[in-house]
């Protein structure tokens, strides 16, 4: 009997041990996942919105998990209140800051890997009556923005007397004139996703957004030119971030690029129009809708908050000019090419090759050519474009054009 309790205490000894081993090792993982729980929980989230306020007044409130710091601007033509804070994940219905009374448009998304932004669009000249950060009970805080109508003077005044430029820098890469390929034997192409953070671009009217089918698309056209040899690809964005038209530009115009394909996929009230069509540069558009769609996507920077520059002293010089010529033909044969493959395999509009003054296609030494994939406004191309067979299908038909576009091309050197 005293054999069967010892062997028994035993038993329990060592239950209890591996007991106290097993709470050990449990402990430190609840203290690892805790530290991990605290380290994600120093992401920004902004995760309740609320906007009232009639034609002449505003308020705005927007409630963190953080103390968010973020920085206040003014920007014009239009009237714009830009708000800058650190990444922020926007995680509020769209609905409950639905644009109203003086505010004509409220955008809000990723600026780059570090920073996000807000954009205040407004209806006439107003002003920040008041801004206040509240620190909530549970840890929370609360950013509450007063906004009132004021004169276009007190508007003018705080614009001038403001320490910031909205303006992308250009660099001086940007005023070197035709610097030349260094190596002749690399055929390089930049392609360029269409809008991206702040930007979404177009809407479908299923919520497909306009940024997500342009990168998915360059993704798949990336990988659709991965056997072409002797190439370089370099992409304007990877990720959901905003780049500015201007920066569009000088990417291809650093890369020295033989190659510029910005893709995109426009709305437009006419919803039975449906099909893909090429864009090359021309300072007259070809038709009324090109025209939109080309004053549309040119207001890409004023959408994130940036100004509206004037086209750079460098593109008035004759040597551009003739520099833009040679450009213009190369231009124009792509666009051809890639019209003539897409023919009886993906649906195009009528007169497919299009003319506009798209910004984004004005490098002047760089051959660049703009794709509608198709309208998110028509319910078929936006189950098309959502579609990764077909977008893969596509992606290949156009790897094969720039295929025959850069046998011409090093033919030639």
């Amino acid at each position: 009997m005293n054999t069967h309790i010892k062997s028994r205490h035993m038993i329990l000894q060592r239950a209890f041990s591996r007991t106290l081993v097993f709470l050990f090792f449990a402990g430190c993982y609840l203290a690892g996942a805790q530290q991990t729980f605290a380290q994600d929980s120093k992401e920004l989230v902004a995760d309740v919105a609320r906007l009232i306020g009639d034609d002449n007044r505003a308020r705005l409130l927007i409630e963190f998990n953080n103390e968010p710091k973020f920085s206040i601007r003014y920007l014009d033509t239009p009237y714009r209140i830009v708000i800058d804070l650190k990444k922020t994940r926007f995680n509020f219905l769209p609905e409950d800051l639905e644009p109203r009374g003086i505010l004509a448009d409220l955008r809000y998304g990723s600026m780059s890997d570090v920073s996000s932004r807000m954009v205040l669009t407004l209806k006439q000249s107003a002003v920040l009556e008041s801004e206040e950060l509240q620190e909530l009970e549970d840890g929370r805080y609360r950013l509450v923005l007063d906004i009132s109508s004021a004169p276009e003077s007190v508007f003018e005044s705080i614009l001038t007397d403001q320490k910031w430029d909205s303006r992308p820098k250009s660099g001086k890469s940007s005023r070197v004139l035709l610097s030349g390929k260094q190596d002749t034997n690399t055929f390089v192409i930049v392609l360029d996703a269409g809008h991206g953070g702040i930007d979404g671009g177009a809407e479908g009217r299923n919520g497909t957004s306009e940024k997500e089918v342009t990168l998915a698309f360059v993704l798949a056209l990336r990988d659709a030119l991965a056997d072409l040899g002797d190439a370089k690809v370099v992409l304007t964005r990877d990720s959901d971030k905003f780049i500015s038209l201007a920066s569009r530009v000088q990417i291809a115009r650093r890369e020295h690029a033989d190659l510029f394909i910005s893709v995109h996929a426009d709305s437009i009230r006419q919803r039975n129009l449906r099909g893909a069509s090429v864009y090359t540069l021309s300072q007259k558009a070809t038709d009324a809708v090109t025209e939109s769609l080309a004053e549309s996507e040119n207001l890409t920077d004023v959408i994130a908050g940036l100004q509206i520059e004037d086209a750079s002293d460098e593109v008035t010089g004759i040597l551009i000019d003739l520099a833009r010529r040679e450009t213009k033909q190369f231009s124009e044969s792509v666009a051809d090419q890639i019209v003539g493959s897409f023919k009886g395999q993906v649906q195009l509009i009528n007169n497919p090759h299009r003319r506009a003054g798209f910004r984004v296609l004005q490098a002047p030494d760089v051959p660049s050519i703009l794709i509608e994939l198709g309208f998110l406004s028509n319910l078929t191309d936006e189950k098309l474009l959502s579609n990764p067979e077909w977008r893969s299908k596509a992606a290949k038909l156009l790897a094969q054009s720039i295929t025959d576009y850069k046998s011409v091309v090093m033919q030639s050197r």
